[in-house]
């Protein structure tokens, strides 16, 4: 079951005790105040990661605690720091301390922020050792730490959007590559809302068949489009079945540029799919009609696997790349 909205409790970690203690020593009977203070309880934190469904594995128990601090011990040993708590949630995450109404957002895989501190241990007697008070029976206890309900929202942050008329062969690639189940037929708008799926950590969304005048508002034109909006890179898909490839290609741009002039400016790769349904000399035309595109251009054919590994393979490299995971070769 897909989750993309959560409320949870989470509360950071008490301080340790300070205690009293008293130096006891063959050679030093009365060797004064030794009571350690209490260890510093841990702190809260949310970290991204790439796991789109995430937030589905914490419905069950949804009270998150930090460990807290230990006491002190004798000859003035500090008690043990609590260990952080971090909570996982997917990149896209908007995430809403209730009762403090801050706000934090995750962009980036492994960007974290701490939303709650953890307690300061107490103080032990020796702490309050003074030359008027040489034997101080005082001692205090840690402090509680912070505590809150956070409210998570899911806001998908889509690496690669698969893009084209309808038919074009969106949905059996999201397949081949993932472990989604978009569904496949010879007939337009099959897909009606976009389809997820996971390729090593990378998300990537089967978007609706795109319709001349989509920008308009045709089909189901504005919806598909703000779906696109949120991508980083586009695969153009292009049915080798078009008898105009580089008219079918323009048209698809078009659309994109009427609605939103910065969807035609991202990373945009053309898929032309369908290989298996024409002769060799019909590839070679339709890739040579896109020649003038400067866009990067792959041939596949879904049933018969061609073309597939070299596509899932670059695609994989290309979104490292975009993340900041390897240099740009």
């Amino acid at each position: 079951m897909f989750v993309d909205e959560l409320t949870i409790d989470a509360k950071a970690g008490k301080g340790g005790d300070g205690v009293v203690r008293w130096l006891r020593l063959r050679h030093m009977p009365k060797g004064g105040p030794a009571g350690g203070n209490g260890g510093n309880g841990g702190s809260v934190y949310i970290r991204a990661v790439r796991d789109l469904n995430k937030l589905s594995k914490y419905t069950g128990d949804k009270l998150f605690a930090a460990e807290s601090g230990g006491p002190g011990g004798g000859r003035s040993k500090f008690g043990k720091n609590g260990e952080d708590l971090y909570i996982d949630l997917p990149i896209g995450s908007k995430v809403t301390d209730v009762s403090r109404k801050r706000v934090y957002t995750l962009e980036h895989e492994g960007e974290t922020h701490r939303i709650l501190i953890g307690g300061n241990g107490g103080l032990g007697n020796e702490y309050f050792k003074s030359s008027v008070n040489r034997s101080p029976e005082e001692s205090t206890k840690g402090k509680r730490g912070e505590d809150g309900t956070f409210h998570i929202e899911l806001s998908l942050v889509l690496d690669a959007g698969f893009i084209g008329f309808p038919n074009a062969g969106k949905s059996t690639l999201l397949n081949a590559f993932t472990n989604a189940t978009s569904a496949i037929g010879a007939y337009p708008f099959t897909t009606l809302e976009p389809h997820l799926g996971d390729l090593y950590g990378f998300i990537l969304a089967d978007i609706p068949g795109l319709i001349e005048g989509a920008s308009e508002g045709k089909g189901l034109g504005h919806k598909f489009l703000r779906h696109v909006q949120k991508t980083k890179m586009l695969l153009h898909l292009i049915s080798l079945e078009n008898e105009d490839i580089h008219g079918a290609y323009q048209t698809i741009r078009n659309e994109l540029g009427t609605f939103d002039s910065g969807l035609t400016e991202k990373e945009e790769w053309i898929i032309l799919t369908k290989a298996d349904l024409t002769d060799q000399d019909g590839v070679a035309k339709a890739v040579s009609a896109l020649s003038g595109t400067g866009k990067r251009v792959f041939v596949t054919a879904a049933p018969t696997e061609y073309g597939l590994k070299e596509l899932r393979d670059a695609l994989a490299q290309e979104l490292r790349t975009l993340a900041g995971d390897i240099p740009e070769v």
